[in-house]
């Protein structure tokens, strides 16, 4: 079971990688990439492979020392559990870059090696993408809210701020002006 567990992993997650990658303006890519839920398949995966040997797990993560670590990572259940871990977390920060980059419209054949990195090495291609991210600074914020243009406000203290709905996560707030 450990070993369809470790398979799967990967496989399950590919199919949103070959998206961003090879077709990141197809309509359905932005529909799809825009869930949170697309690392749901991996979690569960984790889930697997962790919930069983929570006993064995729980001390490790709580009191951390190396020589646990490694022996719990040494198993076939660890590793495989430590793959998943990592497959999630590369596949959401590949998300967010995906994403962060769509809004600031770095083009397609930049983030293309940038996800490549990140899906072979995590922290490393986040840390590539927020080095090179400066270059395409976040186009102005409309001044249109879901209340209208006039909930845009302006204040003493300096710029209005505004709730927008164009391009940004729900509730954020923007600076406009």
């Amino acid at each position: 079971m450990t070993e369809l567990l470790f398979t799967l992993t990967f496989a399950v997650a590919a199919p949103f990688w070959a998206l961003m990658i090879l077709l990141p303006r197809w309509s359905w890519t932005v529909r799809i990439i825009g869930s949170p839920l697309i690392v749901l398949p991996v979690l569960v995966i984790y889930a697997l492979l962790v919930i069983p040997a929570f006993g064995e797990v729980l001390p490790v993560v709580v009191s951390p020392a190396l020589g646990g670590v490694r022996d719990l990572l040494g198993t076939s259940a660890g590793a495989a559990a430590a793959w998943a871990h990592m497959i999630a977390f590369d596949l959401f920060v590949g998300r967010w870059s995906w994403l962060d980059s769509r809004e600031r419209h770095v083009p397609a054949l930049v983030m293309a090696p940038v996800l490549v990195v990140t899906i072979l090495l995590g922290p490393l291609g986040l840390l590539v993408y927020l080095a090179r991210r400066s270059r395409w600074p976040l186009p102005p914020a409309a001044p249109t809210t879901a209340d209208g243009p006039s909930a845009a406000r302006s204040t003493a203290d300096g710029p209005s701020t505004a709730r927008s709905t164009a391009g940004g996560p729900a509730g954020v707030r923007q600076r406009i002006g």
